[in-house]
C-alpha cells in the first residue's frame, strides 16, 4: 500500500518549503500453508469470512505482491529416485497379486479359477478408469492399487465361505451356489460401503497424495465389487448353469 508523508522545513530565505515522501507500507494479507504443488487452481485454508476470501482472491489476480519467501525445508528428488520408487511399487502389485492368486487357486480350486479371472478383469478395469480420469500413476495411487488387490477377493471369499456352508448343510450343488450369491450380498454391501465412505472422507480432508490414494481407493472398491458379484457369477452360470451337477470343487 502506497503512503504519502509530508515533512515541512525552513529554507534559506526563512520560507516554509513542505516535502513529500512516498512510501510502501508492507504488512501480512494472509499467511497461506502451501500442502501440495501449486496447479490452475488451488485452496487456501483458514480464512474467517467470505469477505475475506474474496478480497484475498482480488489481491492475487491484481499482480504480484511484495511478499518475501522463507525456505523453512527444500529436497529434490531427481527423476531416477522417483522411476525407482515407481518401479518398486509396481513390483509390490506383482507380488501381491501373485500370492493373492496362488492362495485363492489352492485354497478354493475351480471357484478360486473364476476369482482370479475376476481379479485380473478387475485391475485391467481399474487401469482403464484412472486412464479415462487422466490420472496420475503416483506411489500413494500404487499403494491404493495394492490394498485394492487384497480387497478385491474379500467378496469372493464371503461367497465360496458361503456356498460351503451350504453344501455341509446338505443344499443340492446349484442351491447352494445361488444361496452362497444371495446370502453373502448384504454383507458384502456392508464392508465395502464401509471403506468407501472412509475413501470419500479422505479426499473431502485430504490433499495431494492422500486424494490419490483416495481416488485409486474408491474406483478399486467400485470395480471390486462388480467383478466379484457380477463377473464371477456369469463364469460360474458358464460353467455349472443349465446343468445337473453333483459336485463342485471348492
Amino acid at each position: 500500500e502506497y503512503k504519502t508523508n509530508t515533512e515541512y522545513s525552513i529554507d534559506e530565505n526563512g520560507e516554509s518549503v513542505a516535502t513529500h515522501t512516498r512510501y510502501v507500507e508492507k504488512k501480512i494479507i494472509s499467511l497461506a500453508s502451501i500442502r501440495s504443488a501449486l496447479g490452475v487452481s488451488f485452496r487456501i485454508t483458514g480464512l474467517d469470512s467470505p469477505r475475506e476470501a474474496s478480497e484475498l482472491a482480488l489481491l492475487l489476480r491484481s499482480g504480484a505482491l511484495a511478499a518475501p519467501m522463507y525456505f523453512v525445508e527444500e529436497r529434490t528428488i531427481g527423476p531416477s529416485l522417483g522411476a525407482e520408487n515407481i518401479a518398486l511399487g509396481i513390483k509390490s502389485v506383482t507380488i501381491g497379486m501373485v500370492l493373492v492368486l496362488a492362495f485363492m487357486f489352492v485354497y478354493y480350486r475351480v471357484f478360486g479359477i473364476f476369482a482370479n479371472m475376476a481379479l485380473a478383469v478387475n485391475l485391467i478395469v481399474l487401469v482403464a478408469v484412472m486412464s479415462m480420469l487422466s490420472a496420475t500413476l503416483t506411489l500413494p495411487g500404487i499403494a491404493g492399487i495394492v490394498l485394492t488387490v487384497g480387497m478385491a477377493v474379500d467378496a469372493n471369499v464371503l461367497i465360496f465361505s458361503r456356498i460351503k456352508e451350504e453344501l455341509a448343510n446338505g443344499l443340492p450343488p446349484q442351491s447352494a451356489i445361488n444361496a452362497g450369491y444371495d446370502r453373502a450380498f448384504t454383507s458384502i454391501i456392508d464392508a465395502n460401503l464401509t471403506t468407501l465412505i472412509v475413501a470419500v472422507i479422505l479426499y473431502a480432508i485430504g490433499s495431494g497424495p492422500v486424494q490419490g490414494f483416495a481416488v485409486t481407493l474408491s474406483i478399486g472398491i467400485l470395480t471390486s465389487m462388480f467383478t466379484a458379484i457380477v463377473g464371477t457369477r456369469a463364469l460360474v452360470n458358464l460353467v455349472y448353469g443349465g446343468r445337473t451337477i453333483k459336485k463342485v470343487w471348492i
